[in-house]
């Protein structure tokens, strides 16, 4: 099977990306399943219902969000009538919406997706290693789905590389978000497992983690409270990671990064050319 995740879409400069470049990757790569971080589509604060739409009808599968999940206040309602948008798992019972579905790939693949949040550096959720267990024990790879991909939305590497190596030979991806900037350590895990630090993010790398840097410098010299950040609004890049998995084990088995856009230096999965 042949796995695309892309990193947070920050902006509008991030949603027209993605919406003019992913149905031709879908196309040119022969993708079964596509998921994106979304949590920074609306201006770089969380997701309306319109670009839920917008982001679903230019391919995406699944859509995860983190830390800004609940930032458009209507997220908090449209989120229940919308299977394929994820907010982390490890929010406290109650919290509307879902953190885990299984969706049919094109190839007639079973795939868990799940999407949790770290809390080193983040807001004490519940426990995402114990949250990931409980999903895994549920629908383990192999017998009840055929691939799974966990977004782990959380600041610290070392917390979303502790989480990889406790699922190592369970999951087919384990992927970071909420940096923005892209990690160079994709690989492939002794137990099977693809992993990448962070995917970094859709949106104009000519800016400040996807903002206007003028403001943001401004809070970095003055220390005091200013302007609302604004999202840049360049020509965008996709970032993330291509995963070919084993029909057979639903491990990975070759994977590449992803760079298309300005700025950055281009990269890609060669072995799907």
């Amino acid at each position: 099977m042949r796995l695309l995740f892309l990193g947070d879409i920050v902006g509008r400069a991030g949603r027209t990306a993605v919406v003019e470049r992913l149905p031709g990757l879908r196309e040119r790569w022969g993708l079964d399943l596509v998921v994106i971080n979304g949590e920074n589509a609306a201006g770089g604060f969380g997701i309306t219902e319109a670009i839920c739409d917008e982001v679903l009808a230019a391919g995406a599968d699944v859509i995860t969000l983190g830390n800004h999940s609940f930032d458009q206040r209507e997220a908090l309602v449209f989120i229940e009538r919308q299977p394929r948008l994820l907010r982390p798992a490890n929010y406290p019972r109650g919290t509307p919406g879902r953190g885990a579905t299984v969706v049919e790939a094109r190839n007639g693949a079973r795939v868990l997706v799940m999407n949790v949040m770290g809390r080193l550096f983040m807001d004490p959720l519940d426990d995402p290693f114990t949250v990931v267990a409980q999903e895994l024990e549920a629908c383990p790879l192999g017998t009840a789905c055929d691939a799974v991909v966990i977004d782990v939305h959380a600041e610290a590497t070392s917390e979303k590389q502790g989480i990889a190596a406790f699922v190592d030979g369970r999951a087919s991806l384990v992927v970071g978000t909420h940096t923005h900037v892209p990690t160079a350590d994709g690989r492939i895990l002794p137990g099977g497992t693809a992993y990448l630090s962070d995917a970094g993010m859709c949106g104009d790398y000519d800016s400040i983690l996807g903002m206007q840097k003028d403001e943001p410098i401004r809070r970095f010299l003055e220390k005091t409270p200013g302007s609302r950040l604004e999202a840049a609004n360049g020509e965008g890049t996709l970032a993330g990671i291509a995963v070919e998995t084993d029909d057979a084990t639903g491990l990975a088995r070759r994977v590449a990064h992803v760079r298309i856009g300005p700025h950055l230096a281009p990269s890609g999965p060669d072995f799907w050319e």
